[in-house]
Formats: structure tokens, C-alpha cells, sequence
């Protein structure tokens, strides 16, 4: 089986409200959907979710490294030969994780297809029986963010995920234990911060006024790339830490080990360049003693469905933050959600269906690959 042609679709995913965290406000999701076409008449898809601040890739330049470097380097590979597809685009361009995600998602999909199988039955089989997800609640003030709680748990959701990080430290404070005097004291509630307490003085303060309102764990509360900083703030704190942005590779992860700076790293296929990084990171943390979790950057039915294939396979991942398609007004994908938990088909690769008419409706550019 060779890959014979790729389609570049530059697509923008409407949300139903604006996304906001620390960093930046979205009105809408840009996304790459990449599709590969092979000799046998099989059709893999793939996506990229670019993010300036996370993997210094933007929208329009991913695009263009799509089109120029790494489709055109694929074409007459086999999908199976996917630790050499990685090579050759490593060597073509360093960085560009979303960019390289897209064309491994393509590929595992494609492989899956191939054999009649389910992508998690490729690297792993089925290590867990159910994968649920929680809520996500983007910044907003601390009574209107403890009322959109409330209705969550009403709703089924088990449990909370809350983007602070805007702002003083305090007013997120506020935030949280609004949230928590709003759900009670049993329901798990995730806090990302997603670097917005910067250095580990600010952090370190404003996780010890969190320390008896039992939260799952803090996201990185600091800069990126600070994992000597990320340390101190695990070592004086008693509430669990996630490093999430300084976790792009597996160099980041043997430091984050070696520093002991974290208790739970969240893994995210544009960070790590797609599920054949994602599963070695996985097996990696899993060695040190570490859980992981697999999130996302608000991606469609696509990117959501390989992380959640890579969460069902590695037993260690205990948690899964994959809901951009709940947050989309319109999707291309059929991922199904049943409150707390999403289903896999079970179908042969990525098992979702692609809504072509949606595809060619939400792009907004696209070019083909030959």
C-alpha cells in the first residue's frame, strides 16, 4: 500500500461561545484536516490544531509546510513505514509538531483501515474499559463560572476542568473555590493555568490557599520551559502537579523526571507530533511512575478520536480532556459523547465518519498533493 495523493484542507471550526484561557480568546478553532489517498483506494484523515503560543506554528505557515514539505515527502510511502515517515520529516524541518501530527494521524488511520482494525488495537489493545472526559469552563468571573459548574454536574459530568490564569493570581483563587463551594467537596475539579501564574513565587502562594479544597491537580501554572521552576513549585506545595506546555518531547519528559517537577504529565498530539510519539511518551512516564493524561487543543472529531485511541491502549493514561466537538456549533466528524463518557466505534482506524460536505463547507482554503 502507497500513498498516491493528499488533500489540504484549511478549515475554521465555529464555536458555540468564544474559548477563553490565559493566553488568548478564540472565536473560532483553525484546524488543518489532511487526507491521504493510497493505491489500494483507502483514505486516512488527519488534523492539525496549531497553536503560536504552545508550538510556535501558525495557521497559514502549517499550511504552508504541509503543502511544501512534508505531503509532497510522503507521496509513494507506505503508511506502515510510520517511524521512517517521522524521519524523513524531522530531517526536512525541526519543530512543527501540529504539522507532523496531522500526516501521522493520516497514516495510523490508514493503517488501521488497512487490517480490519481499531488504531488502539495497533499499539496496545483495549488497556481500559471506559474513557470519560469532564467539563471544560473557560475563564470567566468566579459566580458565573460556579453556576456553569453547578449545571454541569446536574447535567452528568463527573468531573470539572477550570482555565484560570488571567488576571492576579487571587482573583483565580476566587474562581476556584467559588467552583467548589458551588459543586461540594466530592466532585474532582482540574485547574489549568496554562503559564498564567508565571514565576513559582506567585504559584507556590496561590496554591497553598488551595491546599483544603481537595483539587485533582494544578496545570501548569508556569511559564513554559521552566521545569527547574516547575520543580520548586511541586516541592512546596501539597496539591498534584501537571505539566502540560513544558511537555513537547521526550527530551522535556526525561527532565521532567530527572527534576521530579511533576506528578502527572498531559500528553497532546500536536505538542508531541501525533500517536507514534504519544504512546513512547506514554510507556516512557509509565517506567518513571508517572500517569499521564491525554488532552487536546480544542481539535474536531478527528485529532480527538487518536488521542482517545492512544488513552484506550496505554494503561497508565488515567484521564482524557478531548472535547473540542462538544464546543464546536459544526463538526466533519461522528465522535459520540454520552455524558461522562465518549464511545469508539470499534470501526478499523481512527472509526469515525467524515461528513464531506461539512469538510468542503467550514474550508477556507485547499490545495492537492500528487
Amino acid at each position: 500500500m502507497k500513498i498516491t495523493k493528499a488533500t489540504l484542507h484549511a478549515v475554521r471550526f465555529p464555536l458555540n461561545e468564544p474559548f477563553i484561557i490565559s493566553y488568548a480568546t478564540y472565536p473560532d478553532m483553525p484546524a488543518l484536516i489532511v487526507v491521504l489517498e493510497t493505491d489500494t483506494g483507502l483514505t486516512g484523515y488527519g488534523e492539525a490544531v496549531p497553536d503560536e503560543h504552545v508550538t510556535g506554528e501558525y495557521f497559514t505557515s502549517a499550511f504552508e509546510v504541509l503543502k511544501e514539505q512534508f505531503l509532497p515527502a510522503i507521496i509513494g510511502l507506505s503508511p506502515f513505514d510510520i517511524e521512517a515517515i517521522h524521519s524523513k520529516m524531522t530531517a526536512l524541518m525541526t519543530g512543527n509538531s501540529a504539522a507532523k501530527a496531522a500526516v501521522d494521524i493520516a497514516c495510523y488511520d490508514l493503517m488501521g483501515k488497512a487490517v480490519g482494525q481499531p488504531v488502539y488495537n495497533l499499539i496496545g489493545g483495549q488497556a481500559t474499559a471506559y474513557l470519560d472526559y469532564p467539563k471544560v469552563l473557560s475563564i470567566e468571573a468566579p459566580e458565573i463560572m460556579a453556576e456553569k459548574a453547578l449545571h454541569a454536574v446536574e447535567m452528568g459530568y463527573a468531573s470539572l476542568k477550570l482555565k484560570v490564569g488571567k488576571g492576579q493570581a487571587k482573583e483565580d483563587v476566587e474562581r476556584i473555590l467559588a467552583v467548589r463551594q458551588a459543586v461540594g467537596s466530592d466532585v474532582p475539579i482540574r485547574v489549568d493555568v496554562n503559564q498564567g501564574w508565571k514565576s513559582p513565587g506567585i504559584a507556590v502562594a496561590a496554591i497553598k490557599q488551595l491546599e483544603e479544597a481537595n483539587i485533582a491537580w494544578i496545570e501548569q501554572p508556569i511559564r513554559m520551559g521552566d521545569i527547574r521552576g516547575l520543580a520548586e513549585v511541586r516541592s512546596k506545595t501539597a496539591v498534584p502537579i501537571m505539566a502540560d506546555e513544558s511537555i513537547q518531547s521526550m527530551e522535556d519528559l526525561l527532565e521532567i523526571i530527572r527534576l521530579q517537577a511533576a506528578d502527572v504529565i498531559n500528553i497532546k498530539l500536536m505538542k508531541c507530533a501525533g500517536i507514534f510519539y504519544a504512546t513512547q511518551m506514554a510507556k516512557t512516564a509509565e517506567a518513571a511512575g508517572m500517569l499521564c493524561q491525554i488532552g487536546s487543543m480544542v481539535e474536531s472529531s478527528v485529532a480527538s478520536a487518536a488521542g482517545y485511541h492512544v488513552a484506550m491502549a496505554r494503561i497508565n493514561i488515567e484521564s482524557t480532556e478531548l472535547t473540542g466537538p462538544l464546543l464546536f456549533s459544526e463538526e466533519i466528524g461522528d465522535l459520540t459523547y454520552e455524558h461522562p463518557y465518549v464511545l469508539l466505534s470499534g470501526k478499523p482506524g481512527l472509526g469515525i465518519e467524515i461528513d464531506q460536505a461539512q469538510l468542503d463547507k467550514l474550508t477556507v482554503k485547499s490545495c492537492v498533493i500528487e
